[in-house]
């Protein structure tokens, strides 16, 4: 017999099961009856993807068997089955489990806690909840060796080698003190039929009943073991398709929408799609793990092939199951086939049209939807060409005229000569308000998107109009050309001013301008419109492009500001070199951009400051 020490991570996670996380402790056989049927869905598609295992007797079940004399539980499968190796890695160590994670977002009520262990994969350690000890004796497909694992739950645990006839997995629960309710038929059936009914494989419970005056023990099945996502709409209660999801994704809270299809006609598959109400932990992760599962004619034959679904619908939870896919059909070969092209396609588009109806016709549950998910919808502006039109139509901003405007309200309430639709894009909501950019729209009642996620700085860009209106930045250089030819305003008095302006500031802007922007600030900075802006900027640095080249601004000055009217009068280098700086660095800082030497910033308002005094 081998001892081994539990990862510092599963050594946590122990104790809270241990000690912390005893709300809905019935979970824990959610969690096991789960496990079951991915092991016999892994088995089952090597029966028709491996020529090792063509051959092999398969019928699939799980089994459930409660011994209260001994005070034990039992749960066992004829699924793929373990190997040594296969338990130090899935149960001694965090491998691919979302341990980390799970630790990382506990809140510390146990009642929110213990409903993220499905979540997070970190279920087979929930039954340390109800038990002292847990064996599990497994013999893995194909192999001659078989396998007993024991812990107590205290740091470490034991692998010894045993005889098993049948491969699969069979866990043993050595329950604690009064958990005798575990052992109650009718507490197990009611169980899993809540959370289990629809797992397609049979799970059978030891019954003890009476035929002709004797007492016989006989396994009887307890679920429903129906593909639900066959089953007709009109066969499936509201009820069903909430244990459903809870039961495919291991989220204790009910979905936020459900979209189910029964296609007919060229191509033949079922699909069943569901948006949770609480945001996946792995959301905003680049190695998030796909939700949508991929079966052929009832077959599991993937869970991790992140090309069933675009990345900016990563958030959907649910099945494909095709008819007409080959059943040996290979990961390497899904990605180039047209048959689930066309259903990942036809998917998309039913999914955002669903989403339509819901903005459309309930406004409420929509913006549930958007607040969780709307920064990820919108990557698919400008990764999804096809859809661009529609996922357009679903976006929602904040403006200076209200909150949740979508283009289609915008352009509704343009004002009669209004030749765009314009957007302001940065970090902080507060600042773009209030930014000189856009006095002169608020002066002439203009609405303006405020655009303050991250995101923004990388699909506007992409959008150059929205249902024949362009859309434009503010902070792009050709907006004056929008209201008024600058040109014009460059006076006698004002040229010398620009010209003494382009001189001194030469190595930090790419050019100075007359605004017609500007109502009340003396200067601003816009970005020639071939450059990115400043948003634009900080994005690709976050994104780890930190080699660009330095994009200079463009300096707008507003000639009818008391400040640029006493420079026309003042034109000597010595004399305005200080207030040029300090108009620069005062525009950066309006726009939320760092000063490069805060100490000269500061040095130039105390001279100017000592001579007003």
């Amino acid at each position: 017999m081998s001892k081994y020490k539990f990862d510092t991570e599963i050594n946590q996670l122990l104790d809270l099961m241990i000690h912390s996380l005893y709300s809905n402790k019935e979970i824990f056989l959610r969690e096991l009856i789960s496990n079951a049927s991915d092991a016999i869905d892994k088995l089952k598609f090597l029966t028709i993807s491996d020529e090792k295992f063509k051959d092999l007797s398969f019928e699939p079940r799980i089994e459930i068997e409660a011994d209260k004399d001994k005070k034990m539980l039992i749960v066992r499968d004829n699924g793929i089955g373990m190997n040594k190796e296969d338990l130090v890695e899935h149960i001694g160590t965090i491998a691919k489990s979302g341990t980390k994670s799970f630790l990382s977002n506990l809140s510390g009520d146990a009642k929110k806690d213990s409903s993220l262990i499905g979540q997070f994969g970190v279920g087979f350690y929930s039954a340390f909840m109800v038990a002292k000890k847990i064996e599990v004796i497994t013999k893995k497909a194909g192999d001659e060796k078989a396998y007993r694992w024991i812990s107590s739950g205290n740091g470490e645990y034991e692998i010894e080698e045993v005889k098993k006839d049948n491969f699969g997995t069979e866990i043993v629960l050595h329950l604690k003190e009064n958990e005798e309710e575990f052992f109650d038929d009718w507490t197990i059936e009611r169980i899993v039929k809540k959370y289990s009914n629809h797992i397609p494989f049979p799970i059978y419970l030891l019954k003890e009943e009476e035929k002709d005056g004797k007492k016989e023990k006989k396994f009887v099945q307890i679920n429903k073991a129906s593909a639900l996502w066959r089953l007709n709409k009109n066969e499936i209660t509201k009820e069903e398709y909430i244990d459903f999801y809870k039961q495919l994704t291991g989220d204790s809270n009910d979905p936020l929408h459900w979209i189910h299809t029964n296609a007919e006609g060229t191509l033949e598959y079922s699909t069943l799609f569901y948006i949770p109400s609480v945001a996946p932990f792995d959301l905003f992760r680049v190695d998030y793990e796909p939700g949508v599962k991929l079966y052929v004619k009832r077959v599991f034959i993937t869970d991790d092939d992140k090309e069933l679904m675009p990345t900016y619908l990563r958030f959907v939870r649910g099945i494909i199951d095709s008819e007409d896919l080959p059943l040996n059909v290979s990961r390497e070969i899904l990605q180039q086939n047209s048959i689930l092209t066309k259903i990942k396609k036809s998917s998309v588009k039913k999914i955002l049209n669903e989403l339509k109806k819901m903005k459309e016709k309930d406004f409420d549950k929509y913006l549930k939807f958007y607040k969780l998910f709307g920064k990820v919808l919108k990557e698919g502006v400008y990764t999804d060409y096809e859809n661009k039109d529609l996922i357009l139509d679903l976006l929602l901003f904040k403006s200076t005229k209200g909150e949740n405007v979508s283009f289609k309200e915008y352009k509704e309430r343009m004002q009669e000569g209004q030749k765009a639709i314009y957007y302001i894009t940065g970090e902080d909501e507060k600042l773009l308000k209030n930014s000189p950019l856009i006095e002169s729209f608020k002066a002439k009642d203009i609405e303006v998107l405020i655009l303050d996620e991250e995101v923004d700085a990388i699909i506007m860009p992409t959008v150059t109009e929205y249902d024949k209106a362009p859309v434009k930045s503010v902070s792009t250089s050709d907006i004056d050309e929008d209201e008024k030819d600058n040109k014009e305003q460059e006076s006698k008095e004002v040229k010398p001013v620009l010209e003494k302006l382009k001189e001194i500031l030469k190595d930090e802007v790419k050019d100075v301008k007359v605004s017609s922007r500007l109502k009340e600030s003396p200067a601003c900075l816009v970005f020639d419109k071939n450059d990115p802006d400043f948003a634009m900027q900080e994005m690709l640095k976050q994104m780890g492009q930190t080699n660009l080249q330095k994009v200079k601004p463009i300096l707008e000055i507003n000639p009818e500001h008391e400040i640029v009217k006493k420079l026309s009068g003042k034109l000597k280098v010595s004399d305005i070199k200080d207030i040029a700086y300090i108009l620069l660095d005062q525009a950066k800082l309006i726009e939320g951009m760092k000063i490069e030497d805060s100490n000269e910033f500061a040095k130039r308002i105390n001279k100017i400051l000592a001579k007003t005094l």
